[in-house]
C-alpha cells in the first residue's frame, strides 16, 4: 500500500483553508498515486477563536470541508483520511476525523477523545475543553484486508488508546496533528516510534506547520510529518513547510515482525487496572 500524507498551514480563514488543502491533496495524488491520502488535524480551521471555531463548523455528513473530502476521494480513487474539522452536533462542538472510501462513501468518524488542556515549559495556556467536547468511541476502518485506527494529536500520550486500537486489529494507526513546536521538537519522534513499537503497527503522522494565531497569539506547529514502521523506524518524513510525504506499507514486514516479536499476544491482559 501506498500512502501519502498531505503537510498545511492552516489558519484562522476557512475558505482559503480549504483552497490551499484541495490544491495539496490533488498534487500530491496526481504525482504520486497514494492509495490512501491522510490530512492533519483542523485542517479546515486553526487558531482563530472559539467563536470562529464555531462558525467554521460542519454538521456531518456535509458542509464544503466534508464535499470536498468526498469529491477528491471519487476523482482519484483512493481512500482519504480527512484529518480532522469543526464538527458542529447541537450545541456541542467536536474535532472529528471523517475518512472516505473511492466511493466517496463515509467509513469512518472519530471525534477526539484527549483534551489538550495544558500550560507548556514556556507558559503558553491551551485549553482545548473549553472548545471542544471530547469523543468518546474508539473507531477503526478497513481497507481491504487492512485495519486502520484512529486518533489525533494529544491522543498520542496515552498508550491505553493506542492498546486498545491495536486489539481491535489496527494494522495502521493516523494520528493527524497540530503539534506544538514547543512539545514537538522533544516529544514528537519519540512518542509516534514508541506507540508504533508497543501496537506493531504502521505510525501515520500527518501534521500541521507553520505559524498561525489564535486568540491574539502567535503560535508554532511543529510539521515534521512522517511515517513510522512497525519496528519504530521512521521510513519517510516531511521537509519543513507545506507539502506532503510518501511511503509504502510492507505488510509481509508487519506480520514477520509481530510473528518474531510477539509482544502484543504476550501482553497481560487487565494488568494496571483499578481495583
Amino acid at each position: 500500500m501506498k500512502v501519502t500524507l498531505v503537510q498545511t498551514n492552516s489558519r484562522d480563514d476557512k475558505p482559503v483553508n480549504l483552497e490551499q488543502t484541495e490544491r495539496l491533496l490533488r498534487a500530491a495524488i496526481e504525482e504520486d498515486g497514494p492509495d490512501l491520502v491522510a490530512l492533519p488535524e483542523l485542517v479546515t480551521y486553526l487558531g482563530g477563536s472559539v467563536a470562529g471555531a464555531r462558525a467554521s463548523a460542519e454538521v456531518l455528513p456535509g458542509g464544503p470541508a466534508y464535499r470536498m473530502l468526498q469529491q477528491i476521494a471519487r476523482d482519484y480513487r483512493v481512500h482519504v483520511h480527512g484529518g480532522s474539522l469543526n464538527e458542529a452536533d447541537g450545541d456541542r462542538l467536536y474535532n472529528t476525523t471523517v475518512a472516505f472510501d473511492p466511493e466517496g462513501r463515509e467509513i469512518a468518524r472519530y471525534r477526539k477523545i484527549h483534551m489538550f488542556d495544558v500550560v507548556t515549559p514556556d507558559g503558553t495556556v491551551y485549553r482545548e475543553s473549553a472548545t471542544y467536547t471530547p469523543g468518546a468511541e474508539i473507531v477503526t476502518y478497513s481497507i481491504g484486508d487492512v485495519r486502520v485506527g484512529c486518533a489525533i494529536c494529544y491522543d498520542l500520550r496515552f498508550g491505553e488508546l493506542f492498546i486498545a486500537l491495536a486489539r481491535a486489529g489496527a494494522d495502521i494507526i493516523i494520528v493527524p496533528a497540530a503539534f506544538t513546536l514547543m512539545t514537538g521538537k522533544d516529544h514528537w519522534d519519540v512518542l509516534l516510534r514508541a506507540r508504533a513499537i508497543e501496537t506493531q503497527a504502521y505510525i501515520l503522522a500527518p501534521g500541521q506547520t507553520g505559524s498561525y494565531v489564535e486568540d491574539g497569539i502567535e503560535r508554532m506547529s511543529y510539521g515534521h510529518s512522517l511515517v513510522a514502521d512497525p519496528w519504530g523506524t521512521v521510513i519517510a518524513r516531511a521537509q519543513d513547510g507545506v507539502g506532503w510525504v510518501s511511503a509504502r506499507l510492507d505488510f509481509d514486514y508487519l506480520q514477520r515482525v509481530r510473528a518474531d516479536l510477539p509482544s502484543n499476544r504476550n501482553r497481560v491482559p487487565g494488568l494496571g487496572a483499578a481495583t
